[in-house]
Formats: C-alpha cells, structure tokens, sequence
C-alpha cells in the first residue's frame, strides 16, 4: 500500500477521510472508486494482515502462552496492536454510581482499526430497529426506514462476503436469493442446543458473519456493485479474486493472511489503493476540524506522531470515520467563535446518547459432551449458530418487564486449546498427574457458554463530554464518560440469566457458576462488548439531531459522519455492518453532490 508522510501530501483532497475501519474503509472504496481524491487519517500505525498475521502459530508459540496481558487483553495472538482498552498517553476517565457502570473504552491505534479485532458478525438491522419509538414509545425513531437501507445492506453483503441462512424470521431480515454464501456445519455444542432450544421455544440456526465458506463470484459480483463502470468493475474483480475461502484452522482474531474474514485492510483498501485516488497518512491523531467562515468544513488539523507537531490537509468535504466517540471528542474539541461548543452542536446533543450492547453471560458443564473422540472444530474462526430474539410479540404485549431484546451466541465444541487450563475448576478437583490427563480428556470441550447482546435504550444519562482538567500527551482534552443503565437492561440482562440457565439444565447440565440476579454483577460493563455508538445522532430535525439521514451534519454541509455515531438506536444486532451499509448510502449521497458542485 502506498503510504506517505505528512509533507507528501497533496495541497488540497475532494475529501478528507479520518478513521480506517469500517466506515473509513467503506468511505475510501465507494468515493475513490468513483474518481474522488482521498486522504486518509489513521491514528495508529500501517498493518498489513497478509504479511504479518501469525495464522499458524501455537500458543506454546507465544509469551505467556498467549494468555492475556495488560497490553494485549485478548491474547498474545491477537491482531489488535497498540491499542486496547488503554493507550499510553491517551486516557479518558469516566463518571459513574457504582462499579459495574464505569464505561471501558476499547481503541485500536491501526490501519483498519477494529475490523482487524471484531467477531465479523453482520446482522442486518430490521424495520423494528429503525421505528422502534413509533412501536413501543420509547427511544428514538431513525429518519428513514429499512426500505432505505435494504439495497446497501446487499451491496455490502456481496462485497465484504457474508455467510448464513435465510429463516424467515420475526424482525430478523432476509437476504436476496445468491447472496449469503453457505453457513458451515454446526459443530457439536451449537447442534446440541439447537436440539434442546427446540423444546423451549428458543431458535436456533446459522448466524452471518463476514467470512468466505467458499471463493467469491469475482466475474460478476463487480457488475452488479458497479454497473456501468467497466474500470471499477476490473478493480473489484482482481481485488475478490484474491481472497481464498476460510479453511477452518484459526481464529479470526488473528487476522486473515488469505483474506478469507473481511477486513478493511484486506477488502475495502486494496481496491481503494489501486485506483490511485487514495493517500494514507498513519500516526495522525486528529485534533479537530477546520471550519472556514463561510461556515464549511476545509480540513483538519491532526497530530503528526511521529514528529509530535501540528500538521493539516485541506478538503473540499471531511468525513469522521474515527469511531463513535473519537468523532464525539473531535467534534467537541473543535470550537471556534461560531461554534463555542464544539463544530455541527447548534443541536447540543453531540455526546449525548451514547449507546452499547446489553452483555451478559453463563456457562456450563454438559455431561453429554464428555468423553468426546478428538477433532478439529476450530470452524470459521467465531460463531457458526446463534439465537435470535425471538419474543417480540411477548414484548409488545406488555409480559415482558424489558421493551427490547437480545440474540444469543454460543461458544463451546473443542476448539484449539489456548494456554489456560483446559480443565474447569470445579470439575478438576485439584488433580494432577495422570488423573489430571484423564480429567483433560473427559472434561476438555464438555462445556459450554451463552452470552446475550441486547439492545440499549438511550438515555439522557449515557454521554460525553470533555474533561476539564484531563489532557493527553499532546494537550487535548480528553473524553469524560457518564454512564446509568435503565431498568429495561437490568431487567433483560436478568432475563437472559435464567434462559441461559434453563436452557444449560435442558441440554443435561449445570451452570458452572450461577451470577448474582438481584445486582448488577451479572451485566458487562458498558463498552465491554465494543460496541458503543451514538453522541451525534441521526434525525430529521435539526434542533434534535446532529445529523440528517444522509450522515450529513445539519450545521456544515461538507462534514459527514461515517461511522456509529450517528446511531439513533442499538438493536441487538452488532453494528458494523449497518456502519457499512449507512457509510455507502452517505457516499453515493457525496458523489452526487460533488457531481453537482456542491462540495
């Protein structure tokens, strides 16, 4: 990938990309494969997963046995580098009632950014989630509809490739006939549950997730991607016949040196890089927006790591694409005379209504599952079944004590070992010796884990604003974190609790350990899942939201939101590929724009 440095840079860019990741990445591929002139601003370093993904390594292979350590918090193995739930020189701080809502905030410092670390599961968002005020009163209603969203969501699918199965259910959308690619086999805990979730009522079937169970249609994808445009077509085609499909050997959370799992630096970039109409500028941490005065955006001031001076690009439009509250601190940390509080706030509601997942979890042991003969189940790398929520008329009934729901992923099978013990504690016994190798093989894969992603309700108590006394290195203000889970995610939390529970003693086991019900224990602590979105919300009013449905800022005209800031809603889908999808839309909103003269 052609790289440059800061005094490499052209004097002025159609558009000004900051952020790498999902938003970033599907920014670059949409706007250069259309003919416009990008730099991009990343805050970490180059990565290159081809070259420097460890696909194959063993744990014995790594310190600690790849075991968890402060700076690399999932593992050794893991392709997160220079980023985690803390960055030197970076912090935040947080304000909050108890323990359990202290916000964590998870940064990559990386090209790609978090698609390089994320479970891939892409989940499309259904009409429920973007009404769901005009459905049960609560929250808040998105300016558009799933209709607006649904072409995007194909398109997205068909080019970052996303396996799964189509059933029909409540609120869960399908896709176009062609166009998941095959789920795999369940392994032996996931078809294990589904047997017994029958009897409760819970389904269960083949989740989607961005990875290739099988080579790409590189010969006639393009042409429904871009039709028309016989070059981008050519660009796309070489850059899917280079991705291999999964073979089943190694986590995701590695990185992908075959392409298989979608990742911005694998499928968005290099596309991107071959038009030739995209810089990369990494080690920029951006300070804030430059406003001009006639009111519109003309670049950004950024942070040049590697010299620690202040640097710029200028652009004719700017796009956040930093991840929802990096856009939040960069947009309050953009103030100027016209915009005391931080540039496109005439709102006051950049920070406000922040977001994340509702995660809970419990495990237990599975007689059934014991003795099992050696095997490979490593999979695709993540989950091959989930649950989706499946009580939605329960809910709008009023039997509920909790308005939105939850899906379910599954973990259990034998995997690889990693460097732990691979023997539960309660079940070992303190044994040792050739008892303990007994214990290994009897116990080794007979458990199992449920973990619930539910959907938050924003409220006026989850927001962001800036610290007023704590800076990083480099003297910006630094993002201050209140959190207050509402009832509703207690309660769902809860309710998740005891269907884990029943559906754990359904299969014929025990809970390994049961969570305290009546505290907030038993919950993530919010930003745990790395999920947060919201702080500049998407509406059609502007004294009501930051942004209109084009992701378009209602007080700068060429400043755009790409990224889960301007989430209205967090269904209990996983957000990033509704970041992709709303990402492309926005874009094809530019180009136009830009066609017209109007950036």
């Amino acid at each position: 990938m052609p790289i440059i440095s800061v005094d490499q840079a052209k004097n002025e860019y159609d558009v000004v990309i900051v952020g790498s990741d999902a938003g970033g990445g599907q920014s670059a591929f949409t706007l250069t494969l259309a003919g416009l002139k990008c730099v991009m601003l990343e805050a970490g370093r180059n990565y290159d997963p081809v070259t420097e993904t460890p696909m194959f390594n063993t744990p014995a292979q790594a310190p600690l046995q790849g075991n968890s350590t402060p700076d690399k918090p999932f593992g050794f193995h893991d392709a997160t580098v220079d980023g985690g739930w803390e960055v030197k020189g970076e912090p935040y701080t947080s304000v909050h009632a108890t323990p359990e809502e202290e916000f964590k905030w998870w940064r990559p410092r990386m090209l790609g950014g978090r698609t390089n670390h994320w479970g891939r599961i892409s989940l499309r968002n259904g009409p429920y989630d973007l009404k769901p005020h005009s459905r049960d009163g609560l929250g808040l209603d998105w300016p558009i509809g799933y209709e607006d969203l649904e072409p995007y969501y194909t398109k997205v699918e068909l080019l970052v490739g996303v396996y799964g199965s189509n059933e029909g259910l409540e609120n869960t959308p399908n896709s176009p006939e062609g166009v998941l690619l095959p789920p795999p086999r369940g392994r032996v805990a996931e078809l294990l549950a589904q047997k017994h979730g029958k009897t409760l009522g819970i389904p269960i079937c083949p989740i989607h997730r961005a990875v290739l169970t099988k080579a790409q249609d590189w010969e006639n994808i393009p042409a429904k991607l871009h039709p028309n445009d016989p070059a981008a077509q050519k660009i796309v085609g070489e850059a899917m016949r280079q991705r291999q499909a999964c073979f089943w050997a190694t986590s995701c959370g590695r990185g992908c040196g075959i392409k298989a799992n979608y990742q911005s630096t694998t499928v968005h970039l290099p596309p991107a890089m071959a038009t030739g109409n995209l810089d990369i500028i990494p080690n920029a941490h951006c300070r804030e927006v430059l406003v001009g005065k006639d009111g519109k955006a003309t670049g950004v001031l950024f942070i040049d790591k590697a010299t620690g001076k202040e640097a710029r690009v200028k652009g004719k439009a700017v796009i956040l694409a930093a991840g929802s509250a990096e856009t939040v601190r960069i947009l309050l940390n953009s103030k100027s005379s016209g915009a005391p509080d931080g540039v496109a706030n005439s709102s006051g509601l950049v920070g406000k209504y922040i977001m994340d997942t509702v995660g809970s979890s419990l495990g237990g042991h599975i007689p059934a599952l014991e003795n099992v003969p050696p095997h490979n189940e490593d999979g695709a790398g993540g989950d091959h079944f989930y649950s989706p929520w499946w009580l939605y008329k329960e809910q709008i009934a009023g039997k509920l004590d909790f308005a939105r729901g939850y899906h379910i992923e599954l973990g259990g099978s034998r995997h690889m070992p990693g460097g732990g013990n691979p023997v539960p504690d309660d079940l070992s016994k303190g044994s040792y010796g050739t008892k303990f190798k007994e214990d290994a093989r009897r116990y080794y894969g007979a458990s199992v884990g449920f973990a619930s992603r539910g959907e938050m309700i924003p409220n006026e108590n989850c927001f962001a604003d800036l610290d007023p006394t704590v800076k990083d290195k480099w003297g910006i203000p630094v993002l201050r974190f209140h959190w207050k889970w509402s009832d509703h995610e207690i309660n769902q939390a809860r309710h998740a609790q005891k269907t884990f529970a029943a559906l754990i003693e359904e299969m014929g086991g025990t809970v390994h350990a049961k969570k305290d019900a009546n505290g907030l224990p038993y919950m993530d602590k919010p930003g745990a899942v790395i999920h947060e979105v919201g702080g500049a919300i998407i509406g059609d009013d502007p004294k009501k939201s930051v942004v209109n449905q084009w992701n378009q800022t209602w007080d700068v005209k060429n400043l755009f939101l790409c990224d889960g800031a301007p989430f209205a809603s967090n269904a209990d889908k996983n957000p990033t590929l509704t970041i992709m999808t709303l990402t492309w839309r926005a874009c094809d909103h530019i180009i136009e724009e830009a066609k017209k003269g109007n950036l």
